[in-house]
C-alpha cells in the first residue's frame, strides 16, 4: 500500500476528474465520424468511450468507491459544458464557425444533457458493481461485469435521452436499433481490449508505483 499526502490526493483526483473530459470531449467529436467495421456501421467514439470505464475501474480498485464518486462530480459539470460546446462548434461532423455558439441550439442543447445524464448513470453503475466485485477470484471479473452492466445504462440513457420522440425522424423511430448495435461493439471492444488494458495497468501499478495490494492510504497528520 502506498501512502500520498491529502495535497497528492486532490491532484490525483483532479487530474482523473481532467482525464475523464478529455475522454468525453473526443469522445463527442469522434462519434460524429463514421466506421464500418466488419460491415457493421459504426463511428470512432466506440474506440475512444471505453477509456472512461477504464479510468474508473482503476480509480476503484486504487483509491475507492468513494474517491472514484468524487472524480465523476468534478467531471459532471465541465463534462456538460464541453458535450455542449463541441456538439455547436462540430454539429454534424463539420466545424460550424465560433457564431454558432452564439444562439442556442436546442437539439444540441439536448444531445448534451443525454450524454450527461448517461455518463453519471453508467459511472456510478459500474463504480457499485465494480466495488461489490473487486475482491472476485479473479482479477478480471469485477471490471468486465461493471462495464457490461455500466455500458448497458450510458447506452440506454443516452439514446433514450437524447432522441425518443425527439426531432430527428429517423434517430426517434430507429435508436433502439441503433442503440443494441452501439452497445454490442462497446461491449466486444472493451472486452478484447480494454479489459486486457485494464490488467496491464493494474499489474504495472503494482510492480513499480503501488505495492501487491494496488490501494493508497490517505497520509494523516500526527501531533
Amino acid at each position: 500500500m502506498k501512502t500520498i499526502t491529502p495535497e497528492q490526493y486532490r491532484r490525483a483526483l483532479l487530474i482523473l476528474a481532467g482525464a475523464h473530459i478529455v475522454i468525453i470531449a473526443a469522445s463527442n467529436y469522434l462519434v460524429q465520424l463514421p466506421v464500418s467495421l466488419l460491415g457493421v456501421q459504426t463511428t470512432w467514439g466506440a474506440f475512444s468511450f471505453p477509456f472512461i470505464f477504464l479510468a474508473t475501474d482503476l480509480a476503484v480498485r486504487v483509491f475507492g468507491k468513494v474517491s472514484a464518486r468524487r472524480i465523476i462530480f468534478f467531471a459532471m459539470g465541465p463534462a456538460l459544458l464541453v458535450s455542449y460546446l463541441l456538439g455547436v462548434l462540430f454539429q454534424q461532423g463539420s466545424f460550424q464557425g465560433a457564431d454558432a455558439l452564439l444562439s442556442l441550439n436546442a437539439f444540441v442543447g439536448r444531445i448534451a444533457l443525454a450524454s450527461f445524464m448517461a455518463y453519471a448513470l453508467g459511472q456510478l453503475l459500474d463504480i457499485h458493481v465494480f466495488d461489490r466485485l473487486r475482491r472476485a477470484a479473479h482479477w478480471w471479473i469485477a471490471p468486465a461485469v461493471s462495464t457490461v452492466f455500466g455500458n448497458l445504462a450510458d447506452t440506454i440513457a443516452f439514446f433514450g435521452i437524447a432522441f425518443h420522440r425527439g426531432p430527428d425522424a429517423f434517430m426517434a423511430a430507429n435508436w433502439p436499433e441503433i442503440a443494441a448495435v452501439d452497445y454490442a461493439l462497446k461491449i466486444t471492444i472493451s472486452l478484447l481490449l480494454f479489459i486486457p488494458a485494464y490488467g496491464l495497468l493494474l499489474g504495472w501499478l503494482r510492480r513499480r508505483v503501488l505495492g501487491p495490494d494496488g490501494r493508497v492510504h490517505l497520509q494523516t497528520a500526527h501531533r
